[in-house]
């Protein structure tokens, strides 16, 4: 029945994350239906979580691409901005959890601090058009073959077409933060059907930290690295290893691999259409029915 519960939760977590990319979309005049943008972060997430760190999620610029025909720096640099704002909730989280444990773990406040606040400076370096123009600029013209440079530098040069504003950008982060806490509380939830007794709001704030751990690009979609981190932070609350080892997995399955489950079938489904456009368009008998105009 719980488990029941937290699989039905993925549905309105899914349609707020992508209501939020809908409104930084808009900012960057990247006209896209809600349904469309919907099929494309799916299949993204697909990617996301079989890939290490989650870099899959950059699927979603050729499907961008198909669907808008915009520059492909620029959907790049939405993909970015979108994850960037989306991640930004949960590094605050993650900062507000280390608060929670720092009596178990003193330096968890000391890390978390400061890997906010490298993320923060990152983002204020890059969100300038000047400065970010000119780092990359000066990583084509050492870092990249002559061959590629042009290539490059045209690729650059839409990075900041149409880019968003921070006041653009409040609205989306905040809604973004509901997905986490939809998504925490899917867990949460598992963890009630195994009578783990961690507050709920505790249980908010400090599994970021796993969360955090398996964006990093080791293993794919950090499988090991999350479930050891939780097997940590859990045993300050007196959870057993094989309970937060399940809770964990189970988490993953239902988070992570049911709504990428759901982009491999839109992804199988679109490329199935596809294959029967390029066919009708091959067929001689079928360009009558072709409006050319």
């Amino acid at each position: 029945m719980l488990v029941g519960v937290a699989i039905l939760l993925t549905i309105p977590r899914i349609i707020i994350r992508n209501y939020a990319w809908q409104l930084i979309l808009k900012k960057q005049k990247i006209n896209i239906s809600f349904k469309n943008s919907l099929k494309i972060f799916l299949i993204g997430y697909f990617y996301a979580s079989i890939t290490p760190g989650y870099l899959g999620q950059l699927m979603r610029i050729p499907y961008l691409k198909e669907k808008t025909n915009e520059p492909t720096g620029k959907l790049f640099v939405n993909t970015f901005v979108e994850t960037a704002i989306h991640t930004l909730s949960m590094y605050i989280m993650m900062v507000l959890g280390a608060f929670l444990i720092s009596e178990q773990y003193p330096e968890a406040t000391q890390y978390g601090l400061i890997f906010l606040t490298v993320i923060l400076f990152i983002y204020a370096f890059f969100i300038k058009k000047e400065r970010g123009e000119k780092f990359f600029n000066i990583v084509i013209n050492f870092f990249i073959p002559k061959k590629l440079k042009k290539y490059c530098k045209k690729f650059v040069d839409t990075f900041y077409r149409d880019f968003p504003s921070i006041k653009d950008l409040i609205l989306p982060f905040l809604v973004s933060a509901a997905t986490w806490i939809i998504m925490y509380t899917q867990i949460y939830i598992i963890a009630l059907s195994l009578n783990v007794n961690i507050p709920y709001f505790v249980f908010l704030l400090i599994y970021p930290i796993a969360n955090i751990i398996a964006f990093i690009p080791i293993t794919s979609a950090g499988l090991g690295t999350r479930e050891a981190t939780v097997m940590i932070l859990f045993s300050f609350f007196n959870v057993s290893p094989e309970k937060a080892i399940v809770i964990s997995l189970a988490g993953h399955l239902i988070t992570d691999v049911l709504t990428g489950f759901y982009g491999l079938v839109i992804s199988i489904v679109e490329a199935r259409n596809n294959k029967k456009s390029s066919k009708k368009y091959m067929d001689p008998l079928a360009l009558k029915e072709i409006d050319f105009k």
